[in-house]
């Protein structure tokens, strides 16, 4: 390369690469590209976090079963549980931006970091290579170079950047996994379109390819950070080679899979659809249970034994619970309750099972997330939303 510039610049050609070694060249433009990638990655999570934010506010309302252990647990809403995924994507963003601003140049090092070959072309002046080494910094736009160096910047920071990059890709997995389970329940699906195939043989399936897609390669960036562990740590003194094969390979796809995967959380979230009447159907399926909470503090006003009515409930849940999954009945749970003596006094009636009542402060959550968290980060870098995205997807 050298011999490259030289053809080019004739007149520079004596004192090209002097006094320079060539992790100048190569460490320095990994560091630029680096950065340029993080840039991309930023632009994508705000296209990512923008989109999300239509689809938190839409469902805000719209109560959901809660899963805890994947067992049916308190009421949500479906933008609540969306804002979970957002706030994972926040984070990373967040991590991003910092790692953005406070990326070190290499600067200029020298062979094994002491600049001698620096403080040799200017004569023993200490003060013109630190000169130096702060105009390259500000010529490449970094505001700063890393302290100390041996031959190399150190690989921690690949480590560092690699880590970033598996934290999005966490983030990914965990959403497109909650997908593919509420597709499962038939009331959560991604895009799917007219002539897509869902699979060769079962011609009615509408498998959620896309979660899938996202899953299989975020798993893989996931694993980066442990090669790029591997060769910071067996860095000797001042340099192996030894990191040099393996950067090229784990930096390179650990940013080629964050890309491709936020082009498809964006794709997903931008065509997610809601089956709010499927979603109804299995909060009234376990409504009752939930709503045992209530009917037990009521009756504790009305004079009643807190821990006898407690064991009435119990026995009753039991039973009900025993009805649905040995014969395949409706839930009878609130029947049983009317007919027992011990809840005479208490009036049982539809308000009692409204699924608003139990969604607690989710719809004001997404509110307030969304105004206090995410609209001020979306203001910040409205202006990367305003670059056109030219990434498709193909399923």
């Amino acid at each position: 390369h050298v011999h490259a510039f030289g053809a080019a610049a004739p007149s520079a050609m004596p004192i090209l690469h002097l006094g320079a070694t060539s992790c100048y060249v190569g460490d320095n433009t990994d560091l630029l590209q680096i950065r340029q990638g993080l840039q991309l990655i930023q632009r994508k999570l705000c296209q990512v976090l923008a989109v999300t934010r239509k689809f938190a506010l839409t469902h805000k309302d719209l109560p959901t079963l809660g899963f805890t252990h994947y067992q049916p647990a308190q009421l949500t809403t479906v933008g609540k549980r969306c804002t979970l995924w957002m706030q994972d994507l926040l984070i990373d963003l967040e991590r991003v931006s910092r790692e953005i601003e406070e990326l070190p140049m290499r600067g200029v090092k020298g062979t094994t970091g002491t600049q001698a070959s620096f403080l040799e072309l200017f004569d023993g002046d200490h003060e013109k290579v630190k000169a130096l080494n702060r105009r390259v910094c500000e010529l490449m736009d970094f505001s700063k170079a890393i302290p100390v160096s041996g031959q190399t910047y150190s690989r921690k920071i690949d480590y560092n950047v690699l880590s970033l990059l598996s934290g999005i890709a966490q983030s990914a997995y965990k959403m497109c996994g909650d997908i593919r389970l509420l597709a499962n329940l038939k009331e959560v699906e991604e895009p799917f379109s007219k002539t897509q195939i869902g699979s060769s043989a079962m011609a009615y399936k509408r498998n959620p390819m896309r979660s899938e897609r996202v899953c299989s390669i975020a798993r893989y960036v996931m694993g980066l950070p442990q090669a790029a562990a591997h060769t910071h740590a067996n860095q000797w003194f001042e340099r192996t080679l030894d990191d040099s094969a393996i950067r090229r390979v784990v930096l390179p796809e650990g940013f080629l899979g964050a890309d491709v995967v936020l082009n498809l959380l964006a794709n997903i979230a931008d065509g997610l659809h809601v089956w709010p009447n499927v979603v109804r159907s299995h909060v009234l399926a376990e409504l009752p249970f939930m709503a045992t909470e209530v009917i037990l503090m009521e009756g504790v006003k009305k004079g009643g034994d807190r821990q006898e009515l407690h064991e009435a409930i119990r026995v009753h849940s039991m039973a009900a619970a025993r009805v649905v999954k040995e014969e395949g009945k409706a839930n009878d749970l609130m029947e049983r309750i009317a007919k027992d003596e011990l809840f005479a006094n208490i009036k049982l009636d539809d308000g009692m099972m409204d699924p608003k009542l139990f969604v607690g402060r989710a719809p004001q959550q997404v509110e307030e997330f969304i105004a206090d968290e995410i609209d001020p980060v979306l203001e910040k870098y409205k202006h990367l939303l305003e670059i056109e995205s030219v990434d498709g997807v193909n399923v």
